[in-house]
């Protein structure tokens, strides 16, 4: 699997898609829990493959990583939020429309009644009525609100970037895992063949005479130790791989292989190079920047309270009345043309006495067209509008004093403002301090693996020198045990070295924000 200038395949590398792993009891028990957790979403997650890439992994949980859809919905919100700022530029417009009735009946104005007034019984209206209206308010803070907005929308694509950044690491170490875990189980198998094979040993020995009953019984014990280290890396595996479909947002259980490749290169970067990097693409310091430009934005829009702002507003309305009954409207309309009757022949009697002509007062009726029009305008509801004067205002608002809560305000988004800065300057030095460290944690995990490499060799031949003077009867069983137990600790140690390079590869990788891995 790992691969570097020279080095050939071990043992484990090369076995390693020959083993087939299978599902032990504690592992089906911790599946099943895992199972009744999994919420009514992960069943319906797109199947892992087969073959299942470090590249496709990743692509898989962000399709479908429950805690990074969570952050990434946050985009929308943040689009709109533009989207509405540039909205209140705009003027509004509204329409509006009423329809209403009013029974029959006797109302009251004031103190007085319909019927003492004269017009006796009211009969039923149907009313309607429309509104249409513009209104447009511009002020400081409304021009300041587009940029605002933008500059939170930046905010939150940076944290939607930081937690996929997050994500793709933890995808990144967890997939080692896997790979980690598999590793220490060929090793289990591998520890359990040697311990098969020097039980074999020490009964051959047995026979011939060159070994004792003890070192049959001592090589027994070494073959159970070994099983019990093997059904223990079986659950190791089980659980790294749950935990790798976990972070995916998949199904449990599925069945995969992993099979990218990791190979440990000497790292080759300089300090000054990756931190260029970092502050480039580090997704936190991004947020950070974004918050300081938010935190500005807030400074503008809380002295925009001290600039004077314009209101326009324009409408147009109109209504409708239509009684349910005419008889009472001609009833009125014939009373009054009888009390014009009777005042032109009070008059003709006063311009008698004065010597004046008198008017026509046979000529004063109430004609059926009369009748006719009255119909005819009571007929209007529900669109037979009658129009109202249209309205206009202009508004010029200046603030003048309104006490010091507009400082405070101001005050307030500036020590913001400040604190942004601080932090945004803390981020940065923090994330210099961290990619030293973490460059030299690579380096130190890359010396170390080749002293395990050699370590390995050397326990290797040792082991092998120790079978061979135990066969001939030069060393005693203890020593083959000791050698034995040299070789694990050196294979493990080997396997642990590697993926620690690996994992801290992975987290200077998320520090500079890009993939050094070829």
């Amino acid at each position: 699997m790992f691969r570097g200038r020279n080095r050939p395949k071990t043992a484990i590398q090369a076995r390693e898609n020959d083993t087939v792993f299978r599902m032990i009891p504690i592992a089906r028990c911790a599946l099943a829990l895992l199972l009744c957790c999994a919420t009514s979403s992960w069943l319906q997650a797109q199947e892992v493959p087969s073959r299942l890439t470090l590249d496709e992994a990743i692509r898989i949980a962000r399709l479908q990583n429950p805690g990074f859809q969570s952050v990434r919905n946050d985009s929308r919100v943040a689009d709109w939020s533009v989207r509405s700022a540039y909205g209140d530029l705009l003027p509004f417009a509204n329409l509006s429309s009423s329809l209403s009735w009013q029974g029959r009946g006797e109302q009251q104005f004031g103190s007085l009644t319909t019927s003492q007034l004269g017009f006796g019984d009211e009969p039923s209206y149907y009313f309607s009525s429309y509104n249409a209206g513009l209104s447009y308010s511009i002020g400081a803070e409304s021009l300041f609100r587009p940029g605002r907005a933008k500059a939170a929308r930046n905010a939150t694509v940076a944290l939607i970037d930081q937690a996929e950044a997050n994500l793709v690491r933890d995808v990144t170490i967890i997939y080692l895992d896997v790979l980690r875990q598999q590793e220490g189980y060929l090793l289990a198998q591998q520890e359990l063949e040697r311990a098969r094979f020097n039980l074999r040993l020490a009964e051959g020995q047995l026979e011939v005479g060159t070994a004792t009953p003890r070192d049959v019984r001592q090589a027994e014990v070494s073959v159970g130790r070994a099983e019990v280290t093997l059904l223990q890396a079986e659950f190791a595996v089980s659980n790294a791989r749950i935990a790798l479909l976990v972070v995916l947002g998949a199904e449990v259980p599925q069945e995969f292989t992993v099979v990218s490749a990791f190979e440990v290169r000497e790292p080759v970067w300089s300090e000054a190079e990756l931190v260029a990097m970092a502050l480039e693409g580090n997704p936190g310091l991004i947020a950070e920047r974004a918050n300081e430009a938010v935190a500005a934005s807030d400074v503008k829009m809380a002295r925009s309270s001290y600039y004077p702002s314009l209101s326009l507003s324009a409408g147009l309305s109109g209504f409708t009345r239509e009684a349910s009954s005419v008889e009472s409207m001609i009833s009125q309309s014939r009373a009054r043309v009888s009390g014009q009757q009777e005042q032109c022949r009070v008059l003709n009697q006063l311009y008698g006495l004065l010597g004046n002509p008198r008017e026509d007062c046979d000529s004063i009726v109430f004609t059926p067209d009369q009748e006719e029009a009255i119909i005819a305008q009571n007929n209007a509801f529900p669109f037979d509008f009658t129009r109202q004067p249209p309205r206009a205002s202009l508004t010029v608002s200046v603030p003048v004093f309104q006490g010091f809560s507009r400082q405070l305000q101001v005050e307030n988004a500036r020590a913001a403002r400040e604190d942004a800065r601080h932090r945004l300057r803390g981020a940065e030095l923090d994330l210099r301090a961290q990619i030293a460290s973490s460059l030299a944690a690579v380096h130190t995990a890359y010396e170390t693996e080749l002293i395990e490499q050699r370590n390995q060799a050397v326990a290797a031949e040792q082991l092998r020198l120790a079978t061979e003077q135990y066969r001939v009867g030069s060393a005693s069983f203890l020593d083959l045990v000791e050698a034995e137990t040299v070789m694990a600790q050196a294979d493990r140690e080997r396997v642990a070295s590697i993926y620690s390079y690996h994992d801290l590869l992975a987290n200077l990788e998320a520090l500079v924000g890009a993939r050094l891995r070829p």
